[in-house]
Order: structure tokens, then sequence, then C-alpha cells
């Protein structure tokens, strides 16, 4: 099989359209030289509905990358694509440099490890994970050693003796793992590896699979509609819609500079305002908005013209909320005090880290606000049915275009 790597065009800067992606969306960063996975306009079809829609990405040796998206927005049939499962309708899929098109599924460099994690359960741990390898008919000192080392990579070592129906989930979880990465793949596909988790257990896992993945050095693709796995997990990530991927970014860069409305309200939770932008100084964009109830002004490198309908987007973590409105005389306060609505409390909502305010504007719509609980008490903290002010720097919103 060739090992011959391809080149890979450099994509666009964050801000700026990429090739064969959706409107608006955005590639972060230069991608590697070495294009390692290299999907080239993509389509797949079932009959007159679009699963995957002309999607070209790069992914590259090494890293962990997370194709984000809710149900039905094609991110598992890519997944199948690129394990071989489904045939392409249109472009093609290389690994290694190598074209996949005439590729069966048992021949690629690529295994998988599936949600159900689908282990025998008649046999133990360590004939599950020593399986692939009896099926390509290595030596049996062979297979021991390799096994051994990958049971050690996984801590399950202790348990190698026992069946599947003796384990913990998280313990399954692993043994699954071990399996799908003692053949040595080059790429393994992750699809929805830890969904059958409990909560606490799925945070203590995606740490171990990082330190796996990190010993090893195999490209991971991970498949998520879980959007804090996909932020803990990946090296990159893409968010998905409809077949198509809207932007391709580190997960900072997608949830601090969405290209998009729908990833601006996909990632995390944000407050969305329509509004017209207006005149404002250099560097800087003034956004009308009768939802906020006056005009914002936001430190922003898009070009947006006079009259244009925007959406003023805004992280509830990045509002401040107070009794006061901040003061104009200098520092922080002048820059808060250009940002300032008034509004009343309907709802608070204590998270232990943090509390969560809902506040009623003028114009009716609520604001959602996250405000840290940095003490074990406030000497006054704010209470429902009070009248504050909510404001924000304007580095702290963004501009998307309609």
């Amino acid at each position: 099989m060739s090992s011959q790597p391809v080149s890979t065009p450099t994509q666009a800067a964050p801000g700026t359209p990429a090739g064969n992606v959706a409107p608006g969306a955005i590639a972060a960063g230069n991608v590697a030289a070495e294009g390692f996975i290299r999907i080239e306009s993509i389509t797949k079809r079932f009959g007159d509905f679009v699963a995957v829609d002309n999607v070209s990405l790069d992914i590259r040796r090494g890293e962990i990358f997370c194709l984000l998206g809710g149900s039905g927005c094609g991110k598992t049939t890519l997944l199948r694509m690129l394990a071989g499962f489904e045939r392409p309708s249109a472009g093609r899929i290389l690994i290694d440099g190598e074209d996949m098109s005439t590729i069966a599924p048992y021949e690629r460099p690529v295994n998988m490890m599936f949600q159900s994690y689908a282990l025998f359960p008649h046999m133990t741990v360590a004939r599950n994970v020593a399986f692939g390898l009896e099926q390509e008919g290595l030596a049996r000192a062979v297979i021991e050693r390799r096994v051994a080392e990958m049971l050690e990579i996984v801590r399950m070592s202790p348990y190698a003796g026992r069946r599947p129906h003796q384990l913990s989930g998280g313990q399954r979880q692993r043994v699954a793992l071990a399996r799908a990465l003692v053949k040595r793949p080059k790429l393994l596909l992750l699809d929805e590896p830890l969904a059958a988790l409990d909560r606490k257990l799925r945070e203590h896992t995606q740490f171990e699979l990082l330190n796996i993945q990190k010993a090893l050095g195999i490209t991971f693709v991970v498949v998520t509609h879980d959007q804090q796995e996909a932020m803990t997990l990946a090296t990159r990530m893409g968010v998905m819609e409809r077949g198509r991927i809207e932007q391709v970014g580190t997960p900072a860069q997608v949830y601090e500079t969405p290209a998009t409305r729908f990833v601006a309200d996909f990632i995390g939770s944000v407050n969305l305002f329509a509004g017209v932008a207006r005149e404002a100084p250099p560097g800087c964009v003034h956004v009308e908005s009768e939802e906020l109830g006056g005009r914002a002004l936001i430190e922003t490198d898009t070009r947006c013209a006079a009259g244009a309908r925007v959406w003023l987007a805004m992280r509830p973590e990045k509002i401040s909320v107070s009794r006061e409105p901040p003061a104009a005389s200098g520092g922080e306060g002048a820059a808060q005090s250009q940002n300032a609505v008034p509004g009343q409390v309907r709802e608070i909502a204590y998270m232990g880290d943090m509390s969560v305010y809902l506040v009623a504007l003028g114009s009716g719509r609520e604001v959602r606000v996250t405000v840290p609980n940095l003490g074990r008490r406030a000497a006054a903290p704010i209470e429902r049915g009070e009248q504050v002010w909510l404001s924000w720097h304007p580095s702290g919103a963004l501009v998307l275009s309609g």
C-alpha cells in the first residue's frame, strides 16, 4: 500500500471563505503541507436525499478531529464513507496519499470503534482484543505480545481473563478501544464512543482517550453530537449541518469566532439579536437593534456596509450584570459603558460553579447571563425581580451577516 504523501493546498485563514464548504464557512489556520486524510468534493445521495453535500476536508496526521452536528446532519454517513461501508456518489477519499475508491473496508488502514462496542460476550477480554490479529493469521507469540502491550496501555491487564458482562461500562469501552487499536491502524474512527457512559464516567474517559491517543500517535476521527465531548477531545473540529461543513477550526476558534449564525447558535449558549449596521469608528461597527433596545458598539474586523442586516451575538459569560450602570470615567468601565442596557431579573438558576440569570429587556427579549460563583457567599446577591444593568466590552460580542 502506498505511503507517499499528497500535497495539500493552503486553506483560508480565519475569517475568510474556504473552498468547497458552506457559504460563509471558514477553515481555521493553515493546514499542514501533508494532508493525511483528504476528502475531496464528497457527495452521498440516498435516492433524492443528499446526506453529504460536496464536502472537502483535510485531516492532519496524528490529530483528533471531531465531526460535530445534530441528528441527520451527515456526520455518521461521512464516517462510514471513510470506513468504506458506504460508497460516495461523487468525489473521492485519500488516506496517506492513496485513493480509497476501489479499496474494500477490510483492506483499508482503518479501524472503527462502534457506539455499542460490539464485544463478543463468550470471549474473554484478551480473546476479544486478539480476535482481529488471529483473523490475520499472525503467530501466537506475536499476538500475545501485542495484546499484552495494548491491555497495559488501556489499563485492562488485570481483567484479561474476564468476560464483557463482568466489566463496567468504562472497562468495556477500554476493551473495545484496545481491540480497535491492536491492529495498529493508521486511522481510528469512533462513532459516538462515549454515549453509553454516565456523565461522570464520560468526562473521566475523555481524558483517558486523550492520553491513549497521545501515547500512540494514531489519527482519530470522532463523530459526536455532544458539544462538550468535542470541545474536550478535538485538536480541530468540523461543525456539520444539512450535509455540509459550516466551519472548521480549533474548539476555541469555533466557540469564540463562529463563522455563521448557525455555528454561533449551535455551539454553547448565545444571545442573538437582529439588527442593522451603522457607521462607526475604524475597526468597529455600530449595531442598531430594536430587540436590544438601542445601539451597540462592537470591535470587529468584519466589514459591514451601513444599512446591512446583521446579527449581534453575545455569549452569556461575556455579559456583566450589576445594580448600577457601568461608570464612564475610564478603563474597563468606560468601555463597558458604551454598551449598557437596563432590564429586570426574571429567573435565577444556581448551578454550583455559576449562576444563570434570565434578564428581560424593555423590548420583551430575555437575555441569558452567566456569572461565576467565586466566593462561598455574595454579600448582597441580586434577587428575582430586581432592576439591573447589563453591559459588555466592545470586543465581547460578534457581528454576523444575516
